[in-house]
C-alpha cells in the first residue's frame, strides 16, 4: 500500500462521429449474431 492513487482522469474528450458509428456497427453486429443464433437453434425445435 505504499503506491498512491491520486493520478486523475483527464476530462473526457468528445467522441468522433467515426468512433461513435464504429461503436454502433460493432453493437448491430454483434446483436445481429445474437438474433441470427437464436432463430437457428429454434429452427432445431420446429
Amino acid at each position: 500500500m505504499a503506491s498512491k492513487q491520486t493520478e486523475k482522469h483527464p476530462p473526457r474528450k468528445k467522441k468522433s462521429k467515426r468512433e461513435r458509428r464504429m461503436k454502433a456497427v460493432v453493437i448491430l453486429m454483434i446483436a445481429a449474431m445474437v438474433v441470427s443464433s437464436l432463430l437457428t437453434g429454434a429452427a432445431f425445435f420446429m
